[in-house]
């Protein structure tokens, strides 16, 4: 029950945080994707940083995850085409409906059609490679 409980607290925060920096909004996702304004770049590569520092801070501070269980980073299986072709189709898709399926809910919640074809499209893409992920050599 805590889990649930810290899951949908950093949830919410973590919505918040999306509509408070715009970052839902098609016209910021428009506008990077155009490249034409460093918003949305400035706000991702932020927050690849951060998280870059705070996982590694916490590694060496030896922090313990939910489960008591040492924080520890795997190193994934290099796959450049499986990961080109899926960068392909993912930014396809962003570009595409203007949304990413991180604010997907906001969207919906701001009665934004395009928040329903994103959800539809993000749980389509999971159900297909859920299904084809073994059958793919990519």
């Amino acid at each position: 029950m805590r889990n649930t409980i810290t899951t949908i607290l950093l949830g919410a925060i973590f919505g918040g945080v999306l509509i408070f920096s715009d970052a839902f909004n098609w016209y910021r996702i428009q506008e990077m994707f155009h490249f034409k304004s460093f918003h949305m770049f400035g706000l991702i590569g932020s927050a690849i940083f951060v998280a870059g520092v705070v996982t590694w801070v916490m590694k060496k501070a030896g922090v313990k995850s939910i489960n008591k269980s040492t924080i520890q980073t795997k190193k994934k299986e290099i796959r450049p085409v499986g990961n080109t072709v899926g960068g392909f189709i993912f930014g396809a898709g962003w570009a595409l409906t203007g949304a990413c399926t991180a604010p997907v809910f906001i969207l919906i919640g701001y009665q934004w059609q395009i928040g329903v074809v994103a959800l539809l499209g993000a749980l389509t893409g999971a159900l297909l490679y859920g299904i084809l992920n073994k059958k793919l050599a990519l």
